[in-house]
């Protein structure tokens, strides 16, 4: 069979056909796309490739290093993507992440960190610690642009702060605590507006806390403890917002364990990136790492420095701060009277201090309180009542001579005061056996004689039967001994 080769259309179906022709060529077109962005998210997901600058400097960085024991043994392959330690991003293949913690790393320039970080702009996350690292922290770490948190810690890594950090405007973590760092802390660290978590703890900076420290609003742990620090505590903590809040996890940025959510504001939606970070932190008496806790700590630790003068007024005004440690230093004066309205405290350590005079009334008033330690200060008076404060242990008000009252001993205004009266008389619990049958017997014979006698000469009627009552009874016994005496004679 033929069919006609000329077919005549008319204007109607002319169009349905076109429309029909638009509408296929649509479909096509879109399922096209839709296949070109499940093979893109496919592949990409399953094959991310390092980019080849950024394993260069991986590698550069390995040389540099000695006694890795074979950790690094994966870093031979071309795909640095899948090296231990290394994440890079799903979708830009930059390394993201290097997380060489704990591997007993050293470098070759006396143990120093290798300097090949530039190559790297893209690291969000640098968590060094806890290695045999030594010499300066790198300058080269201020062209990590995107840093996020930056894990020192536990090294042997000495000199100051390099000033090319404050280039970091992202940073939200710096923990560089035990390790042997000198120099004041710096007045520029207050240009890292983003500032969580700020651990100087267990190194050798020294001079007074820089007031533009106060400039952190957003710092939730900030640990300066066991330094030399001296000079007196700024009054500028009510600047601390995030310590005024409550204790609840900021939706946009925040440090935990395996992620730091980052929103970028640059872009039209939001985009997010994971972080490795946690620490270790001294809390309530014992240093423990924190890991998805980390973000839900509050806490400001100036223990073991050489700070004076007194608690400043706005410690009051962060009302979430969970920890405050301000033991063994040299502070002086009255405990704030408004310590109270820090409301969510946990641990308060103020021991070995010269703090004086009476505990605030206030201080009863913190209920979630579970470590207390105001030992070895100057402090007097009585303990304030609370279920709380009653419940420590005596240790934790030890070596105030002035303090009393539970569980210490009781204060000298709970005891019997002496009687105002005569002393030679005696109250009725003194009173002894005879004294009390005396007083009983006289009253006994006042209610006894005039209650008879009060009715006789009440009641005229009562009165003549009584006394005829005693007549009949003499007569009878007269009758009766008159009748006894004859019959003896008769006898």
């Amino acid at each position: 069979m033929e069919y006609p080769t000329n077919i005549y259309l008319s204007p109607f179906h002319t169009s349905i056909y076109r429309e029909s022709m638009i509408s296929d060529k649509g479909i096509s077109i879109k399922f096209l796309l839709f296949l070109l962005v499940c093979v893109y998210v496919s592949g990409d997901d399953a094959e991310v490739r390092c980019i080849a600058r950024e394993r260069e400097a991986l590698l550069s960085f390995k040389n540099g290093l000695i006694g890795d024991d074979g950790i690094l043994s994966t870093w031979r392959s071309d795909e640095c993507c899948e090296w231990y330690g290394v994440e890079c991003s799903n979708t830009t293949r930059h390394v993201i992440a290097l997380q060489l913690n704990t591997c007993d790393l050293e470098g070759v320039l006396q143990g120093e960190v290798p300097d090949c970080w530039e190559k790297m702009p893209y690291l969000s996350s640098l968590n060094l610690a806890d290695n045999s690292f030594s010499g300066e922290i790198p300058r080269s770490f201020g062209s990590l642009l995107h840093l996020i948190a930056l894990q020192l810690r536990g090294n042997n890594l000495s000199g100051e702060l390099p000033s090319t950090l404050r280039l970091c405007q992202e940073l939200e973590l710096i923990d560089v605590g035990g390790n042997e760092l000198t120099g004041e802390i710096p007045t520029w660290i207050d240009e890292l507006f983003g500032m969580v978590f700020l651990n100087l703890h267990r190194n050798k900076f020294h001079g007074s806390i820089p007031g533009r420290i106060c400039n952190l609003t957003r710092i939730r742990i900030l640990d300066l403890s066991i330094n030399k620090l001296f000079g007196k505590i700024p009054d500028c903590f009510n600047n601390f917002t995030a310590l005024a809040q409550l204790n609840t996890i900021q939706a946009q940025r925040w440090v935990g364990y395996y992620y730091v959510f980052q929103h970028n504001g640059n872009l039209p939606n939001k985009k997010f990136r994971p972080i490795y970070a946690y620490s270790a932190i001294q809390w309530k008496g014992q240093e423990s790492e924190y890991r998805k806790n980390l973000p839900l700590l509050k806490l400001i630790d100036f223990s073991s420095n050489s700070l004076i003068g007194n608690i400043p007024k706005s410690f009051s005004s962060m009302l979430g701060l969970i920890s405050l440690n301000l033991s063994r230093n040299s502070l002086t004066g009255n405990i704030i009277g408004d310590i109270g309205e820090m409301e969510m405290l946990e641990c308060l350590d103020l021991s070995h201090n010269q703090f004086s005079g009476e505990l605030p009334t206030s201080l009863a008033q913190l209920q979630y309180l579970a470590v207390l330690d105001l030992s070895n200060n100057d402090l007097s008076g009585k303990i304030p009542t609370s279920t709380q404060l009653q419940s420590f242990n005596a240790s934790a008000y030890d070596e105030n001579d002035g303090l009393c009252g539970p569980p210490l001993a009781s204060c000298p205004e709970d005891s019997l005061r002496p009687s105002t009266t005569n002393p030679n008389e005696k109250d009725d619990n003194s009173l002894s056996f005879m004294q009390e049958v005396c007083i009983s017997l006289g009253f006994g014979f006042i209610f006894g004689f005039w209650g008879v006698v009060g009715t006789f000469i009440l009641k005229k009627s009562w009165r003549i039967a009584y006394f005829n009552f005693w007549d009949d009874v003499g007569d009878w016994f007269y009758v009766r001994i008159g009748v006894f005496v004859s019959k003896w004679r008769r006898s």
